[in-house]
């Protein structure tokens, strides 16, 4: 098994780094807040291919795989980029790989449908917090028999969202009211399997998202440490800095090793492929917080700070994993499909 990035996946990364490093910018990135939608960025995106980016060539996309998407995931969250990528590439691999969901396509590649995915169970007629679900043009939702795609009209901003910590346009969406279009995409066991693996795209981007800002939340603490000084020598002097700052990188490493062999995962379709994405998703997210949270404290009172962007990193390396439900929920179905725990035992049954 070999991880490395091929010539052409260190190509696309330069392509999109290069994008987000010009269209994302601390400046814009506080100007898309509290929101967090930056409609210019989007159109860049847009032009670069991104949202078909992982659909087949047969369907109209780019063709690329899952660790391609991977990669441009890592520069989305190296740069903070204010444009829901994991939302719109897992609700669109969804939509490209039912038929019913085949004629939305072409506007996606557009820019003109903007899709999203509910990753939370439907309550009643509620689709709560759906990310992206204020700005999405189409939302994929599953309400435990049907998988449904609804379509509504207008421009974005769709609704308000309120305010979240990490800056995030999610939205509670009422299904009853408001859509212009509803379809039915699949239904019983072929709609949960789409929509399950919808949701594990989600948190294998989610988890690329994550690797790339706690690499640069990382060098953001180091960056300081060598320039800032506290009993005449530089921070970065200190054992107990290095040795935190080690300790974080180290984790940074596994947790991308983890996160590529997920996406290997799901390129080579291995067995493992679930199990080995929630995995890549909870580490990075333990990764990202932790590194987030050694750099803002290395910065001292100007750590928590709004003038300082470390600030920024800290927020969304809290605030992104979230989107999925509480972190105790994910490791607990994790341990249910890993280790055959029964959902009803008590936390040391495990099923012979």
């Amino acid at each position: 098994m070999d991880l490395s990035l091929t010539p052409d996946q260190l190509a696309l990364a330069d392509l999109f780094g290069k994008i987000f490093r010009t269209e994302s910018t601390p400046a814009r990135i506080r100007a898309a807040e509290p929101l967090g939608w930056d409609s210019r960025l989007w159109d860049t995106a847009v032009s670069a291919g991104a949202p078909t980016m992982g659909v087949a060539e047969s369907v109209g996309g780019g063709g690329a795989s899952t660790s391609d998407l991977a990669v441009v995931a890592v520069e989305h969250g190296r740069h903070l980029a204010s444009v829901p990528l994991a939302e719109v590439l897992a609700a669109t691999h969804l939509l490209a790989g039912l038929p019913a969901g085949h004629d939305l396509i072409p506007d996606i590649a557009l820019g003109t449908v903007l899709p999203t995915v509910c990753l939370r169970p439907v309550t009643g007629t509620l689709a709560p917090l759906v990310p992206a679900g204020a700005v999405a043009d189409v939302v994929v939702c599953f309400d435990g028999s049907q998988l449904m795609a609804l379509r509504r009209a207008g421009a974005r901003p769709h609704q308000p969202s309120p305010a979240t910590f990490g800056s995030v346009p999610v939205a509670d969406l009422d299904l009853r009211q408001g859509w212009s279009e509803r379809r039915v995409l699949a239904q019983g066991a072929a709609g949960a399997a789409a929509f399950d693996e919808a949701v594990l795209l989600w948190q294998l981007l989610t988890a690329a998202s994550l690797v790339g800002l706690q690499q640069q939340s990382l060098k953001m603490g180091v960056d300081y440490v060598k320039v800032r000084e506290a009993f005449g020598v530089k921070l970065g002097w200190f054992q107990s800095v290095q040795h935190r700052l080690a300790d974080v990188s180290t984790a940074g490493e596994g947790a991308e090793l983890l996160m590529y062999k997920a996406a290997w995962a799901w390129d080579t379709a291995h067995d493992e492929r679930a199990g080995l994405t929630t995995m890549a998703f909870l580490f990075a997210a333990e990764a990202a917080y932790e590194t987030c949270r050694a750099s803002l404290q290395l910065h001292g009172g100007y750590g928590f700070t709004l003038e300082y962007d470390i600030q920024l990193y800290y927020r969304r390396a809290k605030a992104w994993p979230l989107l999925l439900g509480p972190t105790r929920e994910t490791y607990r179905s994790l341990a249910r499909t890993r280790y055959a725990v029964a959902p009803d035992s008590g936390p040391d049954t495990v099923v012979a």
